[in-house]
């Protein structure tokens, strides 16, 4: 099958076409787990026909667009092409994108896992990319493998050792693509000090993906020093997160949103836990409110940095010290799960708004698959 790319010929008058593809088959080709599943940042072979002319593969994730991710292709074969899986990628159907009108029906649904994040403990260790001879030696750590939009900095340190100054230029990659997102530039760096650059992920954070510092450092004889090679998905590297799922403990979901309540519907999702499991901010941002109601016990609301949102946590042991107008962390505990309000057994009941926010203009919509793909990877 063929389709028309929308555009005439040149001189001749002739249309151009484009293949439509056709994908029959997905299968795991590297990093792999068992039952067919694949890690993310592995990779995973389509097989069928007309892939000649496919210029991208679409992860379509969950229902809706919100979580679709585009990953660029190029020198397919007509029947088989192959593509590493996003960090951000979730679990669903795929398909291979010509133009936007030649396109293939969405493929079976592909199981993705979350890759384990690189470990990173902050202690220097030697650079291990390609050095020219000669090259000032360097050593290099990050502070976290795992990182969160609105949360704490990520650091990175670095060590020129040897007797002579070097110049040194750090630049953050998004290792999907190769994305660089910023850089950071040194000249005469002095041998035997510690630099520190810390990456502030509260300005407009980039999308959930892996992300690596990249090293060079240049000697006064122009030798370079590099702390990793181009296929490094570890070194100096780290996953960033947009949240983090609220509770890190045991726990199941009870009640969910739209389950029916004394002349209303339920507005959220009830997570049961033991009584005093620290509760996470799922997103950074400014406290709203600090209250204790009848219904809905301790309670706090949160606006989400970058987002619109507001966060809406219930039921909360005690009332959470934070006072409203005060700033919390991605990630930081703002109370424990407990059974004040209209409760029954200890849970937090969470709930999520839409912009303008709580109360303010928003609605409440249902948080389950947010949490269930936060829970994936906190």
């Amino acid at each position: 099958m063929a389709g028309p790319a929308g555009a005439a010929g040149g001189a001749t008058g002739g249309a151009t076409y484009v293949a439509k593809p056709r994908i029959s088959s997905v299968h795991c080709a590297s990093d792999c787990a068992s039952h067919g599943r694949v890690r993310s940042g592995g990779t995973i072979s389509l097989r069928g026909h007309g892939f000649s002319d496919t210029k991208r593969v679409l992860f379509l994730g969950h229902r809706g667009r919100s979580d679709d991710v585009a990953v660029p292709v190029g020198g397919a074969r007509d029947t088989s092409l192959s593509v590493q899986v996003p960090y951000d990628a979730s679990s669903g159907p795929l398909r291979a994108w010509a133009t936007r009108r030649v396109r293939s029906k969405p493929s079976k649904p592909v199981k993705i896992l979350p890759a384990p994040a690189p470990v990173q403990n902050g202690r220097f260790k030697r650079a291990a990319g390609p050095s020219d001879p000669g090259a000032p030696p360097v050593q290099t750590a990050v502070s976290s493998g795992k990182v969160y939009a609105a949360g704490r900095s990520v650091r990175f340190s670095y060590r020129v050792d040897g007797g002579k100054p070097a110049s040194v230029t750090v630049t953050l990659l998004r290792l999907s693509d190769g994305t660089a997102i910023r850089s950071w530039s040194a000249d005469a760096v002095t041998p035997g000090e510690v630099q520190t650059i810390a990456w502030n992920t509260r300005r407009r954070p980039p999308r959930d993906g892996r992300y690596a510092f990249r090293l060079e450092a240049t000697g006064p004889t122009g030798a370079v020093s590099r702390n990793a090679s181009d296929g490094d998905q570890n070194r100096d590297a780290f996953d960033l997160h947009g949240y983090v799922f609220p509770l890190h403990a045991h726990h199941r979901y009870g009640d969910g949103f739209g389950a029916p309540r004394s002349g209303h519907r339920h507005q959220g999702q009830d997570i049961f836990a033991r009584c005093g499991t620290p509760i996470r901010a799922v997103r950074g941002g400014v406290v709203r409110f600090n209250k204790f109601q009848s219904a809905a016990g301790n309670y706090v609301v949160i606006d989400g940095a970058g987002t619109g949102r507001d966060f809406f946590y219930a039921h909360l042991r005690k009332r959470s010290p934070f006072r409203a107008g005060d700033r919390v962390y991605s990630g930081q505990r703002i109370g424990r799960v407990g059974e004040t309000g209209d409760a029954v057994g200890c849970h937090l009941h969470f709930e999520m708004w839409s912009p303008p926010g709580w109360y303010r203009g928003g609605h409440p919509f249902d948080p389950k698959p947010s949490l269930k793909r936060w829970d994936r990877y906190s």
